[in-house]
């Protein structure tokens, strides 16, 4: 990153603030801390940042109120949002509001540099399926009374009765080895 980056740190915790604020001066980052809604505000106004850093529980404002005024303020600004009282619900909203990324406490400046760089990277993609690898009707007929016997409790008679077969073909199936595949 070049040292002419700026990113503003906003949170009410004075001391996680000052050093992650220290550890961003040492990695480059033109610095600005707040210790809540009203300052950042402030601060951004005077000068808009490229990043930045929101706590989402704070007294008075929430992180999230910030998320949609740094956003109102310069829509360019890259904002992370940090909880400890992480939700998807939250994150959504987070997201929705114009976060980049959401990141639960605790977590560095090493951590949060790097989400900066996961939000740039597309997102990710699943790969096709494999249907030669897909199991077997043997291996998915023996997981499936596995597990009907675990929700029975391991009582034999029971998962007979809820799989609809005899106790003792069922006690046969168990007795044979899983498939491979």
């Amino acid at each position: 990153m070049s040292d002419c980056q700026s990113i503003l740190l906003v949170d009410d915790d004075e001391v996680f603030r000052t050093r992650l604020g220290r550890a961003f001066e040492d990695r480059g980052y033109d610095t600005r801390i707040a210790d809540g809604f009203d300052q950042a505000v402030e601060l951004a106004m005077q000068e808009s940042p490229e990043f930045a850093v929101v706590d989402l529980r704070m007294p008075g404002r929430s992180g999230l109120e910030l998320v949609e005024a740094l956003a109102a303020i310069d829509p360019a600004t890259k904002t992370i949002v940090l909880t400890g009282y992480g939700s998807i619900a939250t994150a959504l909203d987070a997201i929705r509001l114009g976060a980049t990324y959401y990141l639960p406490i605790p977590a560095d400046a090493d951590d949060i540099v790097a989400a900066f760089a996961r939000a740039k990277s597309p997102p990710l993609r699943p790969e096709d399926p494999d249907y030669n690898k897909a199991p077997s009707l043997a291996r998915t007929e023996w997981e499936h009374i596995n597990r009907v016997l675990s929700d029975c409790g391991g009582n034999i008679s029971e998962a007979a009765r809820r799989l609809g077969i005899h106790r003792r073909s069922l006690q046969r199936k168990l007795q044979k080895y899983p498939p491979n595949t």
